[in-house]
Formats: structure tokens, sequence, C-alpha cells
């Protein structure tokens, strides 16, 4: 029996199977890629880019290690990750995104089409595995995380950045600007309100700081620890895959 997971009210089912899911993820981020990172700017003020880039900071890939972002889309932040002495890949299950960013261009980036749940990728492989607000838009966030520990070798480590629950002071603001601005900034400047309902809902849904913690510890990570950004707008949170199973 297909497994049946409830799917955000904005494509008008209450529910249906993991591939419908994931394929209607999928035409989202295909529909909203030529005009993605513009939309983000204008989203956030900005704002997101110093959110990666203290992300990119504290991730600091090593000489030979082998790094994966995943979910990566347009690149930014594979390509602020890759650098001589290592190897970077960027996976993510769109090549419309993919083909968006620069990506493809530049000569110390692989490109690989995948998806989190089923990765294209060998056990115990990779050394460091970012994912920037992706992890959201996993059919199954639990199946993708497993996949992650998977292919983590003993000692590496999980970096995650997505959006997250603010502090109450500010939560009231932040619902405004997520719930009435965003969906029309979405239908002016990408002509796609339909997707940015869907990743406002996407947003509103997702487990908070704590709850996270405890999802990555049952995939399997230790030294699980987050850190808030914004006041609780954005979080990076981290795992390592233990030295023995």
């Amino acid at each position: 029996m297909t497994e049946k997971h409830q799917l955000d009210d904005t494509f008008g089912y209450q529910q249906v199977s993991n591939v419908e899911r994931e394929q209607r993820i999928r035409d989202v981020f295909n529909k909203v890629a030529p005009r993605y990172d513009l939309m983000n700017d204008v989203m956030s003020f900005g704002i997101h880019r110093l959110w990666k880039h203290r992300f990119t900071q504290r991730v600091k890939p090593q000489k030979g290690q082998t790094v994966v972002d995943l979910a990566g889309g347009t690149g930014d932040i594979a390509l602020k990750l890759a650098g001589s002495g290592h190897n970077t890949l960027l996976i993510d299950p769109s090549l419309a995104m993919m083909r968006a960013g620069n990506a493809p261009q530049a000569t110390n980036l692989r490109c690989i089409a995948s998806t989190g749940e089923n990765l294209a990728l060998q056990d115990n492989s990779v050394d460091v595995l970012t994912i920037a607000f992706g992890i959201r838009n996993m059919t199954r966030m639990e199946t993708a995380l497993t996949e992650i520990v998977r292919v983590l070798k003993p000692g590496g480590r999980y970096w995650c950045l997505e959006f997250s629950h603010p502090h109450w002071l500010i939560k009231p603001f932040y619902d405004f600007h997520s719930f009435y601005i965003i969906p029309r900034l979405g239908a002016w400047i990408s002509r796609q309100p339909t997707a940015y309902t869907y990743l406002v809902e996407s947003i509103r849904r997702f487990p908070n700081q704590q709850e996270l913690c405890h999802i990555m510890e049952q995939a399997g990570l230790e030294q699980v620890s987050y850190h808030n950004l914004s006041f609780g707008i954005a979080c990076i949170h981290s795992g390592v895959k233990p030295l023995k199973g």
C-alpha cells in the first residue's frame, strides 16, 4: 500500500501519495526557478545572504574532504563552499533550479540530480553535508535524514540552515509579513502566487528548534545543537554521525 501523508491545502488535496507530493513540490521549484534568487532577496530584504554567510563560515570545509550541498537549488551555498583542496557536490532534484544559477559553469563543483530521500551516493562517503532551506521540502524528512546519516562518514557532520520559530516578541510582525506580504510579492514578481503560498505554509508547519533536534537524534545523529539567527526566524542546526554504530 502506498504510504500517505498530509499535503498543504495549497494544492487542493487532503491526502496524496509521496510520489504525487514529490512531483508537486518539484513543479513548484521548476516554476519559480528563473526568479528564485530575486524573490529571496525581496522577501528577506537581503537578510538571507547574511544568514548564508554565517552558515558557510561555520561549516568551514577542510582540505581533502568531500562536501555535499543537498537541495542546493541555484548553487549559492555550494559555490561558497567550493574551493581548491576539497571535492564539492551540489545535489538537487530540480534541473531547472540548478540551471538557473551559476553552478553548472563552475569548474570546482559537480552537479548531480537526486532526491534527498534516495541519495545517489555510497555509504560512508561524505565528510560534510549541508542543506539550506531545503529539508522542509523533503517528501519524508525522516527518510532524508536517515539517508544523510547513511552517506556521512563516521564523525562526519551535518549542517542545516532553515526557517524556524521566531521569538514571541517579533512573531506577530513575522506572521503578517509571511501570510500577507510574501504571497503577494510572489504573485507580482514571479507570477506564481500558489507556489509562494506553499512555501509559506511549509515554513509554518515546520518543527520548532527543539523538535528538529529530537528528529535529528532519532535519525542517528549525536552532538546535536542549534543556533538562532535573527531572533529565531532562521536557525542553524548541526549534528555528527557517531564514530561507531
